[in-house]
């Protein structure tokens, strides 16, 4: 059975360890998705997740803070 829970806490931290290329990416699809569909649509999500990215890389080892909301 998968331990969804141990996926989680190995993606999060890759996510802490490579925050700015993790952020690159964010900003990349970020761009092309608002060229399709309107930057204002985009634009709100892109920033959430930069921040979320930002609070992973801000915990100790084994707590995370809550996704956010989008």
């Amino acid at each position: 059975m998968v331990d969804f829970g141990e996926l989680r806490a190995k993606a999060e931290d890759f996510v802490a360890e490579h925050d700015d290329q993790v952020k690159q990416g964010i900003g990349k699809v970020g761009d092309f998705v608002g060229n399709k569909i309107g930057h204002d649509k985009v634009d709100g999500i892109e920033q959430k997740l930069t921040d979320y990215v930002d609070t992973l890389g801000d915990q100790p080892a084994g707590e995370t803070p809550a996704p956010p909301a989008v």
